[in-house]
C-alpha cells in the first residue's frame, strides 16, 4: 500500500484531497503539507530513513502555483536524489505539463479533482511501485521510453507519442499534433515544441507547421512554391524554410 504526502497551500483543497487518497484501498497513508517548505521538510525525514523507515515516503501529489516554491520547483529539488518519491502533479493550470512530465511526473490532474481521475493517478503510482523495483536492473538496461506528451480530454490524460506524431500545426499559444488516428490540442507553443524535437528530426517548414522529417512522402517544386506531402496532407513550405528543408531530405537520402 502507498505512502502520500500531499501538498497544496489551499487548505480545502488539500482537505479534499487527502478525503479522497484516504478513501483508496491502494493507499496506506496519506499526509498533508501546505507549503513547498513543509513538504521538503518532510521529504528529506523519508530520505534520510530511507524507504522501508517509518517516514517513507512513496509518492507526493503536488500543486504547481504555491508561495516561494512552486510544485514544479519540488519536482526540480527531488530530481537530483538518488530514490526520490514518484510525482503526481494537481493543479488548475492545464499549462504546464509539458515541464510536468519533462520533470517525470507519473501523472498531472485537472482540479478540480474528480475521484475517478484520482484513483486512475493511484493506480498508476501503485504498478509503478510494485514493478519497478524488482525489475530495476531490466529497466536501466533497456533502452529508453519514448517521448510522451499528456494531452488532457474531458478530465482524463491521454499521452501521446512523439513517434506518432507525423506535423504539428500552430494555434497561437497553442498546438495542434496530427497523427494517424487523429489530432489533439495542447497549449503549447509551436516555437517551445520546435526547440525540444529537434533532435528527434522535427523541422519547421513554416511559421504554422512543424513537421517530422521521415514523415515526409513528397517535395514538390510548383512554379516557385514548394511543398512536402504526408501521406494524404499537403504543406506549404515557406521561402525561409525551403532552401534548409531540401538540404536535410537529400542528406537523408544519401545515407
Amino acid at each position: 500500500m502507498l505512502r502520500v504526502l500531499a501538498v497544496d497551500d489551499e487548505e480545502p483543497a488539500l482537505g479534499e484531497l487527502l478525503y479522497l487518497l484516504r478513501a483508496d484501498p491502494r493507499v496506506r497513508t496519506a499526509e498533508g503539507a501546505g507549503d513547498a517548505t513543509e513538504a521538503l521538510r518532510r521529504i528529506g525525514r523519508a530520505l534520510e530513513t530511507g524507504p522501508d523507515g517509518d517516514d517513507g515516503i512513496d509518492v507526493v501529489f503536488l500543486d504547481i502555483h504555491m508561495p516561494g516554491l512552486t510544485g514544479l520547483d519540488v519536482a526540480r529539488l527531488l530530481a537530483g536524489f538518488a530514490r526520490p518519491p514518484l510525482v503526481v502533479f494537481v493543479t488548475a493550470h492545464e499549462g504546464f505539463a509539458l515541464q510536468a512530465f519533462d520533470l517525470k511526473a507519473v501523472d498531472y490532474v485537472l482540479k478540480p479533482v474528480r475521484r475517478e481521475r484520482l484513483a486512475e493517478a493511484v493506480r498508476r503510482v501503485h504498478d509503478l511501485v510494485h514493478a519497478t523495483a524488482p525489475a530495476a536492473p531490466a529497466v536501466t538496461s533497456g533502452p529508453a521510453a519514448p517521448e510522451q506528451v499528456p494531452v488532457e480530454l474531458g478530465g482524463v490524460t491521454r499521452f501521446v507519442s512523439v513517434d506518432d506524431i507525423a506535423y504539428v500545426e500552430a494555434h497561437g499559444d497553442y498546438a495542434r499534433l496530427h497523427t494517424d488516428h487523429g489530432s489533439h490540442l495542447v497549449r503549447i507553443p509551436l516555437s517551445t515544441l520546435e526547440e525540444r524535437w529537434a533532435a528527434r528530426g522535427f523541422v519547421r517548414i513554416h511559421r504554422s507547421h512543424l513537421v517530422a522529417l521521415d514523415r515526409i512522402d513528397e517535395l514538390r517544386l510548383d512554379g516557385g512554391a514548394t511543398s512536402v506531402r504526408l501521406g494524404d496532407t499537403d504543406l506549404a513550405v515557406s521561402r525561409r524554410h525551403a532552401r534548409h528543408l531540401r538540404d536535410l531530405l537529400m542528406r537523408r537520402a544519401g545515407g
